[in-house]
């Protein structure tokens, strides 16, 4: 396995040895968590997957970090940091370009993915650089109207796909947000699944199983073989 040099701190896990074609999945932890948070489901993914959980770059105590930093206003909207998502979202599609080329998987086989404000990352990187992913894993997260300006043309959506679920109480980022980029999606040439579920700000148990499902059916479409004879 090559020795990966990236612009962010990782962990990884490789594809099962047997595989002969195998996919890239990078993972993206919300605020004020790191690497280690989704690294833990690394070993429930299927195993055609080189799992990469990133640690997002901008620190906000020991520990504990932001891919962009914001503030909640009075009136519960949400302020953030224009700049330091540009910034982030420039490096992920620079990094999920380099780590693509470093471990030999092409494009159609990168998946990007996140929990909260990692999945915000992942959707706004699938909506402006889809020529670098094939599909996002959103779980619990919003889309940013600072990125709807800059969504590629709805022909670039061809043959992508997108997961997006929600806990159909979470009270740190309402289920209509959800709703509200399901309908975004609805209207671009991509493939969209997924669903709300009983809980709140947290993946359960029947969330991971319906996400592991989608992977395992996303990555095993016809002309992609995985395994070898």
């Amino acid at each position: 396995m090559p020795q990966l040099h990236l612009p962010f701190k990782f962990l990884e896990q490789p594809s099962n040895p047997s595989v002969r074609e195998p996919w890239l999945l990078v993972l993206m932890h919300g605020v004020g968590s790191n690497e280690q948070d989704l690294f833990g489901l690394a070993r429930l993914m299927p195993p055609q997957f080189h799992v990469l959980s990133l640690r997002a770059p901008y620190v906000l105590s020991p520990d504990a970090y932001a891919w962009f930093e914001f503030q909640v206003l009075p009136g519960g909207e949400r302020h953030i940091d224009e700049e330091q998502e540009r910034e982030s979202r420039f490096l992920l599609g620079e990094m999920i370009a380099s780590a693509s080329q470093q471990l030999g998987v092409p494009t159609e086989r990168v998946v990007v993915g996140g929990f909260s404000q990692g999945g915000i990352m992942a959707l706004s990187l699938l909506l402006t650089q889809p020529a670098k992913v094939r599909a996002a894993m959103v779980w619990h997260s919003r889309l940013l109207q600072q990125v709807v300006p800059h969504i590629a043309p709805p022909e670039a959506f061809e043959g992508k796909a997108l997961w997006v679920s929600h806990g159909s109480a979470d009270n740190v980022i309402a289920p209509s947000a959800a709703q509200a980029t399901r309908e975004l999606a609805r209207g671009l040439p991509l493939a969209l699944s997924g669903a709300d579920f009983p809980g709140g700000h947290e993946i359960r148990p029947a969330e991971l199983q319906g996400t592991l499902a989608w992977l395992q059916a996303l990555s095993a479409a016809p002309g992609t073989p995985q395994q070898r004879p």
